[in-house]
């Protein structure tokens, strides 16, 4: 029965990011868009004799010919040569032409008559888009087995970095970091007797400006209204931390007496978060500049998004079943080091593992575009007891009406230097110092890290 051919189950989908259906055969240059996008994706399956409305209608044209037509086509149009699997299917009686592309080895592949800069498309959702330069050269280091922050960081000076960040991170996991362990890595690079530092190695400790990750709390269930809103830079270790506290501000606890302890809940298990923070950050594209990511809770959901689709050809379907592609190499090495990543392409399973535990629902995973997405559902169960968000937000409301001006510039941004707050409140960099050296001393402020490369701390 056709129900049951898996095409035809495919075709009950729809378009998709590896599939597209068209009544007949596409113009030469659509044609070869597809198949383009196809090859530097995902690879997919072209389906002719499906109208829009995912009915099939059959080729009306001699089988054959239209697969030579194809054939003749790809070969005309298509850079590098590509190789196509090209069959028929009956499903209702009907037959169909598939023509079905790999992701290919010799990325990108582009039209001939535009060449490669405005010749490259790539697929995005049920869609084909011109590739950017970025991504040219994204494909390129794929094809090469490269990663962006395995490159060397050629306008950055390794002396000038302040690396008291990682170093602690990996004092905290009892690991030193000497430079062999820094050159293992691929934290640093060495070329003709001169050692200099990746791209890993400066995300790692924050020195681009697209490694932020952008934090929001919203009225209701859309964008309308913001309650609060933190913006996070600095070294990845400190971003995932005063991200979770974020989170963790604006959920719902619930208590529980056990014999003679109170137990605390939160209505989200914070591991699940937690990794899904650490998929983001490690998982995420970093060689286009100008992209965060953003973290939105609503009174439904908390949402977290990642730029940059999945890496490599990666399809949803083969990251929720466990298959693992690494777009940063250096990153993923240096989580997996300090204990973040516990094996390879375990993450998402452990996410839905930990909401299941923990009785919620599973969370929503989805590539949107040239993003990853991942939603979890809010559960408010009858009778929570604390709760952090309502707390939290009288606090900020009470806070932001009562705290210090210069506390609350810091707030905003801990990394602010004394000079840019002196501009800021119109005082002189003396009175500055004064009263952070008073907040000090009354417990209110803390600093994290030495006075370059640190951030401050508010503990109101």
């Amino acid at each position: 029965m056709s129900s049951e051919h898996p095409l035809w189950q495919d075709i009950q989908q729809g378009e998709s990011k590896t599939l597209e259906l068209k009544a007949q055969l596409p113009k030469g240059e659509q044609l070869a868009k597809t198949l383009v996008a196809f090859a530097n994706t995902s690879g997919g399956k072209l389906v002719l004799g499906v109208n829009d409305q995912r009915q099939v209608v059959g080729i009306q044209a001699d089988e054959f010919d239209l697969m030579d037509q194809v054939a003749s086509l790809v070969h005309d149009q298509c850079q590098p040569t590509l190789l196509p699997n090209i069959y028929l299917e009956t499903l209702q009686r009907k037959t169909l032409v598939v023509v079905q592309v790999y992701r290919g080895s010799q990325l990108p592949y582009h039209l001939k008559a535009k060449g490669r800069d405005t010749g490259t498309y790539v697929r995005l959702g049920a869609t084909n888009r011109q590739a950017s330069l970025e991504m040219i050269h994204e494909l390129e280091r794929q094809r090469l087995h490269q990663s962006f922050d395995e490159q060397i960081a050629w306008d950055a000076s390794l002396q000038a970095l302040d690396l008291t960040s990682l170093q602690n991170a990996f004092e905290k996991a009892g690991k030193p970091l000497d430079t062999a362990r820094m050159r293992s890595l691929k934290l640093i690079k060495a070329e003709q007797g001169q050692d200099y530092p990746s791209h890993g190695l400066l995300i790692l400790l924050g020195q681009y400006e697209q490694v932020e990750i952008k934090c929001s709390r919203f009225k209701g269930t859309d964008m309308t209204v913001f309650l609060d809103k933190k913006e996070y830079t600095g070294d990845l270790f400190s971003q995932l931390e005063r991200t979770e506290a974020f989170i963790k501000n604006h959920l719902h606890l619930q208590a529980e007496i056990l014999g003679l302890q109170r137990t605390e809940t939160y209505e989200i298990p914070i591991p699940a978060i937690r990794e899904a923070l650490i998929n983001a950050v490690v998982h995420r594209d970093y060689s286009n500049a100008g992209r965060d990511i953003k973290v939105g809770i609503y009174d439904d959901a908390v949402n977290i998004v990642s730029p940059g689709g999945l890496p490599n050809g990666l399809t949803l379907g083969d990251a929720l079943a466990g298959r693992s592609e690494i777009r940063n190499k250096v990153i993923a090495r240096v989580f997996r080091e300090l204990g973040y990543i516990e094996q390879w392409g375990s993450g998402m399973a452990r996410i839905r593992e930990q909401c299941r535990q923990a009785g919620n629902p599973e969370p929503i995973f989805a590539e949107t575009g040239d993003f990853v997405d991942i939603e979890f559902h809010r559960t408010v169960l009858p009778g929570r007891g604390v709760s952090s968000e309502t707390s939290s937000e009288k606090s900020s409301e009470k806070s932001s009406e009562k705290l210090p001006p210069i506390l609350e510039l810091i707030q905003q941004d801990p990394k602010i230097s004394a000079k840019a707050l002196a501009e800021k409140l119109n005082i002189s960099s003396r009175a500055v110092e004064k009263q952070i050296a008073q907040l000090k001393r009354d417990g209110k402020l803390e600093r994290i890290g030495p006075a370059k490369g640190g951030y401050w701390k508010v503990k109101v």
